[in-house]
């Protein structure tokens, strides 16, 4: 039996089976097929780590990577970006190289840089451009560059106002990326084919707000109102032309690493720990500007944070920090009293918008690396958090990254079609680190221990 991973970052439970299902016909018929449901992501649902937790089965803090951006030691600004280099644990195909079995990887995250691999290996969105080596073998990036019409690694500049060219970008992208992947399944030998397409979550932060009528900023009408569903669409026409191609002996997965929710509004993170007291700039800017450009008071700062689609907060502790404030012994005393401050948040209106805020040794079975001190979902992820300061209030509408319209939700999908099974049953109790057993055991590989996941069958 081969094995084929079709992922769609993004991809989100209530579209897929629920308001474009109708539009889906090879979607569809794969869950009437086979077996379904919604896949619970990592904590914090985020792209970087959530694919390399899929195909480790292993957590954040395992892996040590909390985000696309950690630290890498206890400065005030020393972050490294989480590239593959960052993953130090054993991957999906690395389990099938041990087994003589060859893999073709394209555009699944945290896989550059390029390394060594049985098989064929084409980068992420974390490439820095397709002037870099961003295959393996490096020789295959002629081929790639030829039959793609010139890759496209992620669209560029995607929060901005100008939606016809992000639109058009999202459709070019997603088209040579299946286009190539339709030539790496005929002409390649392979057992395990895995691709992740980007384009799902670029459409969602661009457009929501144009097809969702509870979206704060829906209006009635517009140009765009049908893109996102005309995209399903198109996605699930390639998905169609790929199964054409995979044969009677291939089981197919369909995976997101999250989903995806309308964006109310953001909390803007530093703001807040100025009003309650934890955090003191030596002098506040006069317009919105990035935390990592105005000029902190270390001594009298207690906790600063940052700004995502979930917050990530960092307290300075004495003789941890350069400029430590907190004793240690005063720890936890100080992150019980976070907790409680932003579960008491309320919105503009003064009503209460269910904050949560985490410990991560509780999230994770080890915290390697340097965690966060708390992860925080302001609304439970209808609220992003905004990092920069000089808004004079808590509460903004307007991303400081660039417009966006929604937020990351905790379930992805999940979709198995296996030859020779019967299906159309829909799952529950699906988690990300469930998907790399499976995937082994399709195989007949064991499953090694130190894996979460429990195998899906």
């Amino acid at each position: 039996m081969k094995v084929a991973v079709l992922g769609l970052d993004c991809a989100t439970p209530q579209l897929v089976f629920d308001q474009f299902k109708s539009d889906l016909p090879n979607l569809s018929r794969l869950m009437a097929e086979g077996i379904y449901g919604e896949l619970e992501s990592t904590h914090p649902p985020i792209t970087v780590p959530a694919w390399s937790c899929m195909m480790s089965s292993r957590d954040p803090g395992e892996l040590g990577c909390y985000g696309f951006r950690n630290r890498k030691d206890h400065s005030y600004n020393g972050y490294s970006l989480a590239n593959a280099l960052a993953v130090q644990e054993p991957l999906v195909w690395d389990y099938l190289q041990e087994q003589g079995l060859r893999s073709i990887l394209l555009g699944v995250p945290q896989t550059y840089p390029p390394r060594p691999i049985l098989g064929e290996m084409v980068t992420c969105f974390l490439t820095p451009s397709t002037q870099s080596e961003y295959t393996y073998p490096a020789a295959l990036k002629d081929e790639i560059e030829r039959i793609s019409g010139g890759y496209i690694l992620d669209v560029e500049n995607f929060r901005t106002d100008n939606k016809q060219a992000i639109l058009d970008q999202i459709f070019e992208m997603t088209r040579r990326r299946f286009r190539v992947a339709k030539h790496l399944i005929a002409h390649h030998p392979w057992d395990f084919f895995m691709m992740v397409e980007m384009g799902v979550d670029r459409i969602h932060h661009g457009f929501w707000k144009y097809f969702d009528r509870e979206h704060p900023k829906y209006e009635p009408g517009n140009p765009f109102e049908n893109a996102m569903r005309e995209y399903y669409q198109f996605v699930d026409q390639e998905i169609g032309e790929i199964l054409s191609l995979l044969g009677q002996d291939c089981a197919v997965m369909v995976v997101s690493d999250h989903g995806a929710k309308k964006m109310v509004g953001g909390i803007c993170i530093n703001e807040w720990l100025m009003k309650q007291g934890y955090l003191r700039l030596k002098e506040a800017p006069s317009k919105p500007t990035p935390f990592s450009k105005v000029e902190i008071d270390w001594d009298h700062t207690l906790a600063w944070g940052e700004g995502g689609y979930y917050g990530r907060l960092f307290l300075n502790v004495k003789g941890r920090e350069p400029r430590g404030q907190i004793e240690p012994g005063d720890y936890e005393k100080v992150r019980d009293r976070l907790i409680a401050d932003i579960q008491a948040i309320e919105d503009p209106a003064g009503r209460g918008i269910g904050s949560i805020a985490m410990r991560p040794e509780e999230l994770y079975r080890a915290t390697r690396g340097i965690p966060p001190d708390l992860i925080v979902y302001f609304g439970n992820l209808d609220w992003r958090s905004v990092g920069s300061v000089g808004y004079g209030a808590v509460h903004t509408f307007d991303n400081d990254t660039g417009p966006d319209d929604a937020n990351h939700a905790q379930h992805g999908i999940f979709i198995l079609q296996v030859p020779g099974r019967t299906g159309g049953h829909n799952h529950d109790d699906l988690r990300v680190y469930d998907v790399a057993p499976t995937i082994l055991d399709l195989f007949g590989v064991s499953i090694s221990r130190e894996m979460q996941g429990k195998i899906i069958r």
